[in-house]
């Protein structure tokens, strides 16, 4: 079976604090008729602070999505090569040991992929399958863990390297006052991360046992954006807290039909979507308060990074150290509306390290 190998993270170094969101809020939309609904939408969000890869007053101009587009792929070049070594690093491999890369990203678009850009200058060798994944938003995280662990199966002993890059403030309509366009100012932040899974299930990680996928039907439209001259929009459906309650009685079932219970997992890595997602674990999952620290402390440090969220998570659970055998499950949800499960136990294993090339590209 595949293994998912700690991943590796970076956040950018400008932040943005709820407070200063509140304040920008209230300056910025004195008169807009749902201005007390947003703050305390904001407020309810749990985010404390959140990174971005310009500074706020940057930001806070739309320089057009022609710009904004470039400055997605300089800040990518810039800011992925050091995650990606890392990620390698963990898990004991070079770039050529690498058969296929899973890109994740919903927050810039590029044609070649960053994928080809990553074997012409990191290293990966010139016959490395490309896996682009674009429209799976938030979900995407755990997709690539599933897709990954398939090319994994499917090819014995081949390695896998999943990136993703999300940049959610590039994403900033000044000029739309959607209140859900406007809660997500306050909701999503910036970061690139990076994880392995070997083909061979050999070192530290998660070792990928089962997955899953489902859609729930009449809610296509419900997490989307909205694409126009100036980007994407941010669009969110008034009965998308309520879809949690809906897919949990799937989450359980999976879980069962895998012999397991899912108040009795080890650990949980699930998406930061928000707290009602959070919440709906454990109110109607029955996931204990404590099984959810690592995602609420994901949430309130760097906010919704999309398809980055599931890969910081799952660092914070490493960093626990995890008892060998213990169960677990990875959990995502986005667009369509969209869940993509995991389900792994934990291993503590070795890896010979391999001596890496210095990574191109500045600091993350």
């Amino acid at each position: 079976m595949p293994l998912l190998c700690r991943p590796a993270v970076a956040v950018p170094e400008h932040v943005i604090t709820q407070a200063d969101t509140l304040a920008l809020a209230a300056r910025l939309h004195p008169d807009h008729p749902q201005l007390p609904l947003v703050l305390r939408l904001i407020k309810n969000t749990g985010v404390i602070k959140r990174h971005i890869v310009r500074p706020v007053d940057e930001t806070l101009q739309h320089t057009g999505f022609t710009h904004r587009n470039r400055v997605f792929e300089s800040e990518a070049k810039k800011r992925l090569p050091p995650v990606i070594s890392d990620a390698l690093a963990h898990a004991g491999l070079r770039a050529e040991d690498i058969d296929i890369i899973v890109l994740v990203s919903c927050t810039g678009f590029m044609m070649p992929s960053l994928t080809s850009w990553m074997i012409n200058e990191l290293g990966f060798r010139t016959d490395t399958v490309q896996l682009p994944v674009a429209q799976l938003g938030c979900a995407a995280g755990t997709a690539a863990i599933n897709r990954a662990s398939d090319y994994c199966v499917a090819h014995p002993g081949a390695n896998a390297l999943i990136v993703s890059c999300e940049f959610c403030s590039l994403c900033y309509q000044p000029d739309d006052h959607d209140v859900s366009s406007l809660l997500s100012n306050g909701l999503f932040g910036d970061a690139v991360a990076a994880a392995v899974v070997r083909g061979d299930g050999e070192g530290t990680g998660v070792r990928l046992h089962a997955q899953t996928s489902h859609v729930l039907p009449g809610t296509s439209a419900w997490i989307a954006y909205e694409v126009k001259d100036t980007g994407f929009h941010f669009r969110l459906d008034k009965g998308v807290p309520g879809t949690m309650q809906q897919m949990i009685p799937r989450l359980n079932a999976f879980i069962e039909k895998n012999g397991l219970r899912l108040p009795g997992l080890d650990f949980y890595v699930v998406h930061t979507g928000g707290p009602r997602v959070l919440d709906a674990m454990r109110t109607h999952g029955g996931v204990p308060d404590a099984g959810l620290a690592d995602s609420r402390h994901t949430l309130s440090h760097h906010g919704n990074v999309a398809s980055a969220a599931v890969f910081d998570v799952l660092r914070r659970t490493a960093e626990s150290r995890p008892r060998d055998g213990a169960g677990g499950v990875i959990a995502g949800f986005g667009p369509g509306v969209t869940m993509e499960l995991a389900l792994g136990t934990w291993q503590t294993g070795t890896v010979p390290q391999v001596p890496l090339p210095a990574a191109a590209g500045g600091e993350a």
